[in-house]
């Protein structure tokens, strides 16, 4: 019964990091401002670690994941992509700060997830 939900919060962390993949190369022409997906991608971890605590952590790893992958799948296809330089290594530091931002994001949300549970008992 647990792996059930677990597997289905992974497929909510992968739904929405798809989306937020969709809005960084899609929308407006994939012309979309970094702080818009950094804000996103805050928004969707915070709120998977405020929701589950410390089981949002796979959540919000596959939410993050599709960020960076959606980067690398257009160049090894190679694809168009806004991200410039267009590169390995570009991607690859593109990863690292977006793992930060869902780091944090999640952070936020366990924190908020603890209070709420300490000031449910007093």
């Amino acid at each position: 019964m647990k792996t059930r939900s677990s597997l289905r919060r992974i497929a909510v962390g992968f739904g929405t990091g798809i989306a937020i993949a969709c809005v960084d190369n899609f929308a407006f022409g994939g012309e979309v401002s970094p702080i818009v997906i950094v804000a996103l991608l805050i928004a969707t971890t915070a709120t998977f670690g405020g929701m589950w605590g410390r089981a949002g952590w796979p959540t919000a790893l596959a939410a993050w994941i599709c960020v960076p992958l959606a980067h690398l799948v257009k160049h090894v296809l190679g694809l168009p992509d806004t991200l410039h330089p267009n590169t390995y290594p570009s991607i690859l530091l593109l990863a690292a700060f977006t793992l930060v931002i869902a780091t944090l994001g999640t952070g936020t949300g366990m924190l908020m997830h603890k209070r709420g549970k300490n000031s449910g008992a007093a």
